[in-house]
C-alpha cells in the first residue's frame, strides 16, 4: 500500500487523472491548470453539487470505495437529468484522513470513472486535502440544455398526471438490510470479546452476512443508476414533463416540493405505487409498512414528473413508467388515497441530513 503523503496533493491528482481523455466539445481544457475552461455557445449551463460525509451519507463498513465513487458521481448526474439536461463535466473534491492509501483512492476513482463513462461525462478538476474526521466528498456536475427544454419544479398544473419511473423503497430496504447485518456482526464481536473468545474473534474476521435473495435491494442502495434512459424515452415519445425531480429524499418529500413550488395540490394512490417484490418481502421481514418505505425511503434516484392529461395514452404505452396520481388545485391539499379509499395528508418524512 502506498502512503498518500509520498505523492503529495498534486502528485495524487496527477496519478488519478493523467490518463483521462475528454469526450465533450464544451470541455476546452480539463485537469491541469488553475481553472477548467468550458464553452457553451448556445445552451444554458446547469450546475449541481453534493457533499457526502462519512458517517452521515455513507458507512465504509459496508460500502467499498469503488461503489462509493460510482454512487457519488451518479447522484449528481441524476440532478442534471432531473432538469431534462445532458451532463457534461464533473469536479471532484475529496478530504481524507491518513488511514486511506493511494490504492484506496484508485478504487474510488475507478468507480467514479465508470459512472462518468456511462454518461459521457468529463472529469475536469477539483481539490484534494486532508481531514481529521474521516472521508468527505464534494462533487459538482455541470450540464447543458436548451433554454426551452429545461424542466423546473414549478410547472405542474391542475389535472396534470403524476408519474414515477422504476420502483420505490428498494434502496431504503437495502440500507435496512445492511444495517441489520452490521448490527449482527458487532453484536457477535461484543459477545466474543466479553468471553475472551479469541477463536471466535478470528472466525468473525470471515463473517458472511446473509444477503441471499436480496441482491436487488443491495444493488439499489450501493449502486444507484441515474435515469438518463427515462429522459431519452420521454423525448422519443414526444412527452415534455411540466415539472420534474429525482427521488433522492423520498417520494413524499419530492412531491411536496413540486406542489409547493407549483402552487398546487395532489392526489396519489397507494395501489399505484410501484414496489418491487424483494422490497415488500424485506419490509414484512422487518415488520415495517411497505407503503411508508416507498413514500419516505429515499435514495431511489428515480424520476418523479408531471405531464399534461392529454399525454395519458403516451404514458401508458411506456415501459417502466407508473402513473401514480394527479395534480389538483392547492385548496384540495396533498393527499394519499389508501387502498380502502381513505385519504391521508402527505407529509415530508424523507431523509433530512440536518435532523
Amino acid at each position: 500500500m502506498t502512503d498518500i503523503s509520498k505523492l503529495g496533493e498534486f502528485g495524487l491528482i496527477r496519478h488519478l487523472t493523467e490518463d483521462i481523455k475528454t469526450k465533450n466539445e464544451s470541455t476546452r481544457y480539463g485537469v491541469g491548470d488553475d481553472c477548467t475552461v468550458l464553452h457553451y455557445p448556445d445552451n444554458e449551463v446547469l450546475v449541481t453539487t453534493d457533499m457526502l460525509m462519512e458517517g452521515i451519507h455513507f458507512d465504509l463498513t459496508y460500502i467499498d470505495l469503488q461503489h462509493l465513487g460510482y454512487k457519488s458521481a451518479m447522484v449528481n448526474i441524476s440532478d442534471i437529468f432531473a432538469m431534462n439536461g445532458t451532463p457534461r463535466q464533473m469536479l471532484v473534491s475529496i478530504a481524507l484522513s491518513k488511514r486511506f492509501t493511494v490504492e484506496d483512492m484508485e478504487q474510488f476513482y475507478s468507480g467514479l470513472r465508470l459512472a462518468c463513462d456511462k454518461w459521457g461525462v468529463d472529469i475536469v478538476g477539483g481539490d484534494t486535502t486532508s481531514s481529521y474526521t474521516g472521508l468527505a466528498i464534494s462533487i459538482t456536475c455541470i450540464g447543458e440544455a436548451a433554454k426551452e427544454d429545461i424542466i423546473y419544479r414549478n410547472g405542474a398544473k391542475d389535472t396534470d398526471l403524476i408519474c414515477v419511473s422504476g420502483d420505490l423503497g428498494a434502496a431504503y430496504m437495502g440500507l435496512q438490510l445492511l444495517e441489520r447485518e452490521k448490527s449482527v456482526y458487532y453484536q457477535q464481536v461484543d459477545e466474543a470479546r466479553k468471553k475472551n473468545d479469541r477463536r471466535g474473534l478470528e472466525e468473525l474476521a470471515h463473517f458472511e452476512p446473509d444477503f441471499a435473495g436480496k441482491e436487488y435491494l443491495l444493488q439499489r442502495q450501493l449502486k444507484p443508476e441515474a435515469r438518463g434512459d427515462v429522459i431519452k424515452q420521454l423525448r422519443e415519445a414526444g412527452i415534455r414533463p411540466t415539472a420534474m425531480m429525482d427521488v433522492s429524499d423520498g417520494l413524499s418529500s419530492e412531491l411536496l416540493h413540486i406542489c409547493k413550488q407549483s402552487g398546487c395540490g395532489c392526489r396519489i394512490y397507494e395501489k399505484n405505487l410501484p414496489i418491487d417484490y424483494q422490497t415488500a418481502v424485506m419490509a414484512e421481514e422487518l415488520n415495517m409498512n411497505v407503503t411508508t418505505c416507498a413514500l419516505n425511503g429515499g435514495e431511489d434516484y428515480e424520476l418523479l414528473f408531471t405531464v399534461p392529461i392529454g399525454d395519458h395514452s403516451k404514458i401508458e404505452s411506456l415501459e417502466g413508467i407508473r402513473l401514480i396520481g394527479h395534480i389538483t388545485r392547492a385548496e384540495l391539499g396533498t393527499q394519499l388515497v389508501s387502498r380502502d379509499g381513505e385519504e391521508f395528508e402527505l407529509k415530508a418524512q424523507g431523509w433530512n441530513p440536518l435532523k
